[in-house]
């Protein structure tokens, strides 16, 4: 089973101190696999927009990610695993406090390329300008060069992002929220039921809690399952 997975998010895959893999797209995608009684091959991506493209292609067959509306049109979802917040990230010594501060000329809000951030933020703050980033370690590099005063994305996220950087913060509050769910190739819709079950039971039996804690997972909600 091909699993793609992108570095830098918990939802997706990190490595922890002694550099063993975590996160919730690698590790669902593993049990899954154990279940199925196949192996796993996983697949790496910059940022998560490429795997949604390569699982619509049929060249992944899994993975987990924020099931927008547009994604739905490109693959095919299960219910949701977890929901999560959206924020920001700021440096140290940034002159923002709060999200009001964010709605002003000239302020650049960093985005990953391609992302739900990308698409959804200019209608929230039409004053602020949109800079789109390669990757989330470009992110990184890119508020050292002042390039960016802030970052947008999952919250998971920021708080790995701020790992990295020496008196970041968070703000508080959030922007909306992400619904994290397995990500399937159209045409496989009779797939569903079993990931659902599959979901289901990962919920209930506390593995998905665990799966979380080891993943470093910061900023997650629990979903009430339709």
């Amino acid at each position: 089973m091909r699993v793609g997975i992108y570095p830098g998010s918990p939802t997706s895959m990190v490595t922890d101190a002694v550099g063993k893999p975590h996160g919730l797209a690698y590790d669902l995608g593993a049990e899954l696999a154990q279940r199925l009684g196949v192996g796993v091959d996983y697949v790496r991506f910059e940022r998560v927009a490429d795997i949604v493209s390569a699982i619509h292609d049929g060249k992944i067959d899994f993975t987990v990610t924020n099931a927008t509306p547009a994604r739905a049109n490109e693959v095919s979802f299960s219910q949701p695993v977890l929901a999560i917040e959206l924020g920001f990230l700021v440096p140290a010594n940034s002159p923002i406090r709060e999200v009001e501060d964010i709605e002003k000329p000239g302020v650049k809000i960093g985005v990953t390329k391609g992302s739900t951030s990308e698409r959804t933020l200019p209608t929230k703050f039409k004053n602020a300008t949109i800079v789109p980033a390669a990757s989330v370690k470009a992110a990184i590099a890119m508020f050292g060069s002042s390039e960016i005063d802030l970052y947008a994305t999952n919250k998971p996220t920021l708080f790995e992002m701020s790992d990295q950087m020496p008196g970041a913060r968070i703000l508080d509050g959030n922007w909306g929220l992400e619904h994290m769910a397995i990500a399937i190739p159209r045409g496989r819709e009779e797939a569903l039921s079993l990931l659902n079950s599959f979901v289901a039971e990962k919920q209930s039996s506390g593995a998905l809690e665990t799966i979380q804690r080891q993943a470093g997972l910061r900023g997650a909600m629990k979903v009430t399952r339709k």
